[in-house]
């Protein structure tokens, strides 16, 4: 089992880093519909697209005259590219996210993935713990993420997780990602096991970051070695659950594991046992794995 203080660091920390928005948020609207939360500033910026937004003092609205999702698809193109031309967005991706009220359902619009947490979209991931069974019990694999990566580059992730992009579904976004971050064959990467989904609503620097991750328990050959493909993975670790624990627990340093990866590991530790019911704070890590993906807009705090 996992030492209690071990998970009393594992609490602080992803309490913190997992942390829901403080600040004042406007809702971004498709009709009635809301699909994304901005804060003032990045609000005020929306002001000169004035034939894409109509913004009024509690919400940023998209114009009424883009009646289709390819007219606001375009549109938000658009001023994606203006915005990534001014340096406020990550780097550019080339790689859409559909919006849409509901997931699976035909999308209101599509966003390129590097304007997601600007617009404090809703996006969805894929994600795989990389398991292996020994004599020494279960150990995970853990991957780390290039220095070139836009997002948390050099830190330390879950053996494969990506974005699930437009038309694409979970398992083929597992298959896909688990090919190009750890060549892992198709057919070995389709016996991944669903294992639930977990909810993120927080916001680092780059916005606001609303996820849904559609977590999958992967059980590899003890002989098996990740080998990345397309450069993303720069390093690949074998540890034991007690160890996981201690990464997930790190707040500094270099072997500081991302937030949303932490929080895969986390529950992957409770579904296996790794600790136990009644250690002091267990509840509390409980509840870090179901956020509301809902926030509070400006209107409501005031």
């Amino acid at each position: 089992m996992i030492d209690a203080s071990i998970v009393a660091r594992i609490a602080a920390r992803l309490s913190a880093a997992l942390a829901p928005p403080a600040g004042p948020l406007l809702p971004l609207q498709v009709g009635a519909a809301i699909v994304g939360w901005l804060d003032p500033v990045r609000a005020a910026r929306l002001v000169p697209f004035s034939d894409t937004f109509a913004g009024h003092a509690d919400a940023v609205m998209l114009s009424p005259a883009l009646s289709d999702a390819a007219a606001r698809t375009a549109a938000l193109d658009r001023v994606a590219r203006a915005l990534a031309a001014e340096g406020r967005l990550s780097a550019w991706r080339g790689e859409q996210y559909a919006v849409a009220g509901v997931f699976g359902e035909l999308p209101l619009f599509l966003l390129e993935r590097a304007a997601a947490r600007w617009f404090g979209i809703v996006t969805y991931a894929a994600h795989v713990n990389g398991l292996v069974r020994d004599d020494d019990g279960i150990r995970m694999w853990f991957a780390r993420r290039s220095p070139a990566k836009a997002i948390d580059p050099g830190m330390l992730d879950n053996l494969v997780g990506g974005g699930i992009a437009a038309r694409q579904s979970v398992a083929a976004t597992v298959v896909k990602e688990a090919r190009e971050e750890a060549g892992i064959p198709a057919a070995m990467a389709a016996s991944a096991q669903a294992a639930g989904a977990l909810q993120i609503c927080r916001a680092p620097s780059d916005g606001l970051q609303r996820e849904a991750i559609f977590v999958h328990d992967l059980w590899l050959p003890a002989g098996f070695v990740p080998v990345g493909e397309d450069g993303e993975a720069v390093e690949h670790r074998l540890v034991t659950l007690p160890e996981a624990a201690r990464l997930i627990a790190l707040a500094d340093g270099p072997d500081v594991v991302t937030a949303d990866a932490s929080l895969v590991v986390l529950d992957c530790l409770l579904r296996h046992g790794a600790i136990a019911p009644d250690t002091p704070g267990y509840l509390d890590l409980q509840a870090l794995r179901h956020p509301s993906l809902d926030v509070v807009s400006a209107s409501s705090r005031a």
